[in-house]
């Protein structure tokens, strides 16, 4: 065991778990250590009581993600989105839209099926996805939230081509599992510019990921119940200071599944969001609370994926 570990550790990568638990001395581009995320943010209504959420608990929002998919907003709606989030100085990060589970293949549907996850089946839906980033991209979008190996490694060679925007930031879903160092090690160097860990791995094992990589790792500190329904409030100091640069992502438990979202489900949708926001700042008073010198971006951060519309 010895001599694996001794191999693994000569290809740059940690040789067992980080038990010891260090202190990351990686930041985000403006130094900080940590961000906030809210997710499933449905279309501009929603954003909308983000914003007046975050305003009433004087929160900063850095990021707001999407997950029923580009495809399923019009022009209209995504444009008012990213004018609010511009205007906020927040990142917008969208799911690209076509998935194993929209397909009409049963496969994914099944129990033994779900490893699949929003992978995307065939290239006619890897040529659809890309259709989807880049009409987002050319109504101002800068951040797209991606669930399929294959896509990512298309965008980061169309990247590098000049067919999709140089600023343009990769999320990667939680749905793309990849729950050790070196998985994740591969995500981002076929360009993920941000990754969405496990919520259900414990700290050992997310510090060992985190001396693996530099790209800030999103985190639901509050897990969907598809995704098991964690709370883990009390570990978000430990997870800023271990994991650092880390998103702090309110996911909302016992809630309904709304994707794919419209106005049938708006109503619900935006209570949902303004929820989620207040769990933000209970997590938020957690931070001050045991950890206070950690340090926060400020609006409009460096390296956010701030729509430019």
């Amino acid at each position: 065991m010895e001599a694996t570990r001794k191999f693994l550790a000569e290809l740059g990568l940690p040789s067992q778990d980080a038990y010891a638990l260090p202190s990351s001395s990686k930041r985000f581009p403006d130094q900080a250590q940590y961000r906030f995320e809210i997710p499933s943010v449905e279309g501009p209504r929603c954003l909308r009581a983000v914003i007046e959420e975050a305003q009433r608990h004087r929160l900063t929002i850095h990021r707001i993600s999407q997950g029923s998919g580009i495809m399923l907003l019009t022009d209209d709606e995504i444009k008012d989105t990213l004018r609010m989030a511009k205007d906020q100085q927040m990142e917008v990060s969208l799911f690209v839209g076509p998935r194993a589970t929209f397909d009409i293949g049963a496969q994914p549907l099944t129990p033994a099926g779900k490893n699949i996850g929003l992978g995307l089946r065939g290239m006619d839906q890897i040529v659809y996805a890309l259709e989807d980033i880049k009409r987002g991209c050319d109504l101002g979008l800068r951040g797209v939230l991606v669930a399929d190996l294959g896509l990512l490694w298309v965008i980061n060679e169309m990247k590098k081509a000049g067919q999709l925007p140089a600023s343009l930031v990769v999320k990667i879903s939680v749905q793309l599992s990849a729950t050790n160092p070196v998985a994740v090690k591969i995500l981002e160097d076929f360009g993920a510019g941000t990754f969405n860990v496990s919520s259900d791995l414990p700290l050992p094992l997310l510090a060992s990921i985190r001396q693996a990589v530099s790209i800030p790792l999103d985190l639901y500190v509050e897990t969907p119940d598809p995704f098991g329904g964690f709370i883990r409030h009390f570990e978000v100091p430990e997870f800023i200071r271990v994991l650092s640069p880390v998103y702090v992502k309110l996911g909302l438990r016992n809630a309904p599944d709304i994707y794919p979202c419209g106005s049938h489900l708006e109503p619900t949708a935006i209570a949902l969001t303004r929820e989620r926001v207040r769990r933000a700042k209970i997590a938020s008073d957690m931070i001050q609370r045991y950890y206070p010198q950690a340090t926060l971006s400020k609006v409009g951060a460096k390296g956010l994926a701030i729509p430019e519309i």
